[in-house]
């Protein structure tokens, strides 16, 4: 596998954006040769500003036309199990978005069709961001001994009226507006999986969903609480309509070990103990290059013959914390 991978991306809307400037890193390695999404315009777009050749408005087409030697889907969630099916039958590599699939039981039964015909690593980068990656390398070199507890908060007034009477969520990512399952689903996924990535095996033990207005199908409010395998316990406080605080989204991740603490203030991360450390972050280019390390990963998993970190089994695991903290919270039998 000398040659430079030829990559067909499935899906060219907003997301797709930060795909394409990784796989521009990857120049000489891998190139993508060609787009395929209904909507024409956010296609022509991505082709204009990335040089690709080749368009479809159809995936299946894309795949029976053009020579390529793995698959990038950024489709929305329901497209993801019969995109990743149609791959599989041609035996393509196939890197999908989270999830998996729009629920745990089909991303189970996905996973356990496509085994055995390709090979699957799901697009779960929140993990790969720099200062994430440098807590966890921390954390295994024992800087601050056994993990006591640790809280994961996320506050933002996102799905507020700012003052030009907008919600700039939901203007950025209009679909939230309709999904019933948004916050945990859609956000706080994320934070799960990173929190299993540092602390090892998770089990959600109670949760409180929440919805601020009527407009919003889903919740936007969601208090969670985890036990890690490992020991201590893991709360996760999160709200896109928090009064007071901007409308950007910024971590902030305490964990107290009995030797030491982990401390994450957005740009920020520091170690206390008895091996102190200080990092500083540019979080605009932790979010690209977050894209960058998890595709680079899947290249030279590939390339390698390496297992991928984000396997279909790895994101199971986050699925079924998902699963629980609705059916734990009662949310799907709430008006």
């Amino acid at each position: 596998m000398n040659k430079p991978l030829r990559i067909g991306l499935i899906g060219a809307g907003m997301v797709s954006r930060h795909h394409l400037l990784a796989w521009a890193e990857l120049a000489g390695q891998a190139h993508v040769a060609a787009v395929a999404d209904p909507a024409h315009d956010n296609a022509a777009r991505r082709m204009a500003e990335f040089g690709i050749s080749k368009f479809y408005d159809d995936a299946e087409a894309m795949l029976a036309e053009t020579e390529l030697d793995a698959i990038d889907i950024a489709a929305p969630r329901q497209m993801h199990a019969p995109l990743v099916r149609h791959a599989a039958k041609r035996g393509l590599p196939v890197l999908c978005q989270k999830p998996l699939a729009p629920n745990l039981f089909e991303a189970i039964e996905l996973a356990a069709e496509v085994k055995n015909q390709t090979r699957l690593m799901v697009h779960e980068n929140w993990r790969f961001r720099g200062y994430y990656r440098d807590a966890a390398a921390w954390l295994r070199e024992g800087r601050i001994g056994k993990v006591k507890q640790a809280q994961l908060t996320l506050l933002t007034s996102g799905v507020l009226p700012g003052p030009d009477g907008l919600r700039p969520a939901l203007e950025r990512q209009p679909f939230m507006r309709r999904e019933r399952r948004m916050l945990v689903a859609e956000v706080l996924i994320h934070h799960l999986d990173t929190l299993r990535m540092l602390l090892g095996p998770l089990r959600v033990t109670a949760a409180e969903l929440s919805r601020s207005f009527s407009e919003m199908a889903g919740e936007d409010g969601a208090v969670i609480q985890l036990k890690a395998a490992a020991g201590g316990a893991v709360t996760v406080f999160a709200s896109f309509a928090a009064h007071g605080f901007p409308a950007v989204q910024v971590d902030r991740l305490d964990i107290l070990g009995d030797a030491g603490s982990i401390r994450l203030d957005g740009p920020l991360l520091t170690c206390a103990g008895a091996s102190p450390a200080e990092k500083h972050y540019d979080l605009a280019a932790e979010y690209q290059g977050s894209y960058n390390r998890t595709i680079a990963h899947f290249v030279q998993s590939l390339r390698d013959n390496t297992p991928f970190e984000t396997a279909p089994e790895d994101n199971i695991e986050t699925l079924r914390l998902v699963e629980d903290c609705y059916r734990l919270s009662g949310w799907e039998t709430k008006p």
